[in-house]
């Protein structure tokens, strides 16, 4: 992500104002990894595009710290995930593609968020239903960019800031699990451009259910 990105001024804005673009049933999922040494690998334009899918666009954190290239938009979280999946700490200086298709849904999963506050969004995660023993929820802040923005030749959907992992443990399908979580909006990101995303995760890293704002994983019938 490119210095020169300016922060916007926070005010009564709020993520539901977007408008949603649901992925279809039974949906893809695309995480790509990109090394915040490696302002190549963010311009490239030869990488997997996502149609109809979930497509996750992380920035890790390098040796480097501060002075990578791409550190404005890196996250630890990012690196963390990526060590989930197996793959290298810190990411190589390369695009590492992640591919998998998410499974028949076993729980209905929501996500809410509410305006802007003191440089946080407030956001809710609401999941029931069955996963397996260990599973754990997600919620993260998106930056959708769109291709040619940003220095970036494909469109991208940013993962700015994460909150996780959060317990599942006590949800049934009967009985609603709630998390009230504050995130921080980062002042690199365009606000009008960020929406809210859930999703639960396997012990060993696999994706189970995403969701976003107006495109929840429905309960099973």
């Amino acid at each position: 992500m490119h210095r020169s990105i300016l922060g916007v001024g926070l005010g009564a804005w709020t993520l539901a104002g977007l408008a949603a673009v649901c992925p279809d049933r039974g949906p893809q999922v695309v995480e790509r990894f990109v090394s915040a040494d490696c302002p190549d690998c963010w311009s490239a334009a030869d990488q997997a595009r996502v149609t109809g899918g979930w497509l996750f666009d992380w920035i890790t954190p390098t040796a480097a710290l501060a002075e990578a290239p791409l550190s404005a938009a890196a996250s630890p979280e990012a690196r963390e995930r990526a060590l989930r999946l197996g793959g290298p700490s810190p990411v190589a200086q390369q695009v590492v593609i992640h591919r998998a298709s998410l499974p028949a849904p076993t729980l209905a999963l929501v996500v809410k968020s509410g305006p802007a506050w003191n440089g946080y969004f407030g956001l809710q995660f609401t999941a029931r239903g069955r996963v397996p023993r260990g599973a754990t929820g997600w919620l993260a802040l998106v930056e959708e960019i769109p291709a040619g923005s940003e220095g970036s030749a494909v469109a991208r959907e940013l993962v700015r800031s994460v909150a996780g992992p959060l317990a599942l443990a006590a949800m049934r399908p009967t009985r609603a699990v709630d998390h009230l979580v504050a995130l921080r909006w980062p002042e690199t990101a365009q606000p009008d451009r960020l929406r809210a995303r859930a999703w639960v995760e396997s012990t060993d890293g696999r994706l189970l259910a995403v969701a976003s704002e107006g495109c929840a994983v429905p309960a099973r019938p």
